[in-house]
């Protein structure tokens, strides 16, 4: 999973192989500590965004994931660092452990019940029959009760298997309980899901898009292929799990749906600090920066020419996704669904030691750019507001995505055709009091 936005300038991508030669900088042995922190001090001020405000004299003998942490900016949620030849500096998740999230939600009543909220295709929970709108009673053995909840997720993330009681929800009873067994592993790129749903003669187009790995085109290229042939007048585009990606697929994705554009038509900016400076990329190339993928005119041959878009959102809806939301405004209507979204209004790319061999085996993913639209709007750090907010836990059980009748996606399609949708803001809707991906190596606002 990708939740780092990526940017492949060319110039970029031999990031940081030598330091800057500044006068009177400390010399260190190779292979020291205070080597390795002062390569990342050089690094972070040539490419971080709040370089500026980085400390004069930081303390070059922490070890070096406490001395990164010392540079950053404090209003910095999103920089981090690994070593690539350790993997307890790597990030960790329910999610990239296991291949599930989870909510925990207070009910009208007071009680507290934990939801299924998503299972990842081939993942480790699917693969042991854990499915989205399944309730939650036990982490290994241990009830989640309204003072436990918080301090469990750490049972999950520092285990390499998870014991988990689960049931099924029916008119505030849980049946089918069952205890599943979790193995931690892989989980391997998620598919799109499309459907097609035809209403008075309308048909609408559904499109669930987990992340933007690079070099998504051909498959866009297809789901949108199969929109257009349909005849398809409506698009509903489910953003509410996805933490970005590549921007170029973003790009791509987002040339294939408003009416009005072409190659030319500029699609994005970004804003860095004073070696960066600013950047202007028309949709033709941002689009070109996933190589050998489908170009703007191959992709604008499946454009479905719309002035109008439906987009679910939720607060796990991050980055590349936030583009997607705030590029599209100014070419068309965004009827956003939903939860604020994250508010990583930022991007960057990876800075690693391109030696050969490398001396330095840590890999820095720092903030390096601020992005806005065409006309120039952005700042959501935030997060976007919704147009239409909707708790996704109004109605339990929670159905499976793509399902017409699930919350998000029937709000939209009453939205589509103006049907009455009763409100999910209401003091007997469940009241959502965590969630596991906000408990994660990228700090998130929660």
């Amino acid at each position: 999973m990708k939740i780092f936005l990526i940017i492949m300038f060319a110039f970029f991508s031999i990031a940081s192989c030598n330091r800057v030669e500044d006068e009177g900088a400390p010399n260190f042995p190779d292979g020291s500590t205070e080597a390795t922190n002062l390569w990342v001090q050089d690094s972070m001020k040539r490419y971080y965004y709040w370089a500026a405000h980085m400390p004069l004299k930081p303390n070059y003998s922490l070890p070096t994931k406490d001395f990164f942490k010392s540079l950053l900016y404090s209003g910095d949620r999103f920089s981090s660092i690994l070593d690539k030849n350790n993997a307890s500096t790597y990030p960790k998740t329910v999610r990239s452990l296991y291949g599930f999230d989870y909510a925990v939600i207070q009910l009208a009543d007071g009680k507290v019940t934990a939801v299924i909220k998503l299972v990842l295709k081939n993942s480790p929970a699917q693969n042991m029959g854990l499915q989205r709108g399944m309730i939650m009673t036990k982490i290994n053995g241990t009830a989640i009760t309204p003072s436990n909840f918080n301090q469990l997720i750490s049972t999950i993330i520092n285990s390499t298997a998870l014991n988990l009681a689960v049931g099924n929800w029916d008119n505030g009873n849980i049946i089918n309980e069952q205890n599943i067994t979790i193995h931690s592993g892989f989980t391997f790129d998620q598919p799109l899901v499309s459907k097609i749903i035809e209403t008075n003669g309308k048909k609408t187009g559904y499109l669930y898009v987990y992340d933007f790995p690079d070099n998504m085109g051909q498959i866009l290229l297809q789901k949108f292929s199969e929109f257009k042939i349909a005849g398809v007048q409506n698009l509903i585009l489910d953003l509410r799990y996805n933490y970005g990606g590549s921007v170029a697929s973003a790009a791509a994705l987002c040339a294939m749906i408003p009416s009005g554009i072409s190659g030319s038509t500029p699609f994005i900016i970004y804003k860095g600090n004073k070696n960066g400076g600013e950047v202007k990329m028309t949709f033709a190339q941002q689009i070109a920066y996933n190589k050998g993928a489908p170009g703007f005119n191959v992709l604008y041959s499946n454009n479905l020419g719309l002035s109008k878009i439906y987009i679910l959102t939720s607060d796990s809806s991050a980055s590349a996704s936030e583009i997607v939301i705030n590029n599209l405004k100014p070419f068309m209507e965004v009827i956003q669904i939903g939860g604020t979204t994250l508010g990583k209004d930022m991007a960057g790319f990876i800075i690693e030691d391109k030696r050969n061999p490398p001396k330095i085996s840590w890999q820095i993913h720092p903030i390096i750019y601020k992005v806005y639209n065409a006309n120039a709007e952005g700042e959501y750090s935030m997060g976007i507001a919704p147009s239409v907010f909707v708790n996704e836990f109004s109605n339990l059980p929670v159905l499976p995505l793509g399902d017409p009748n699930e919350t998000l996606f029937s709000t939209a399609l009453n939205k589509i055709f103006s049907k009455y949708s009763p409100s999910s803001n209401s003091n007997n809707s469940p009241k959502v009091i965590w969630q596991s991906d906000w408990q994660q190596q990228f700090s998130l606002k929660k």
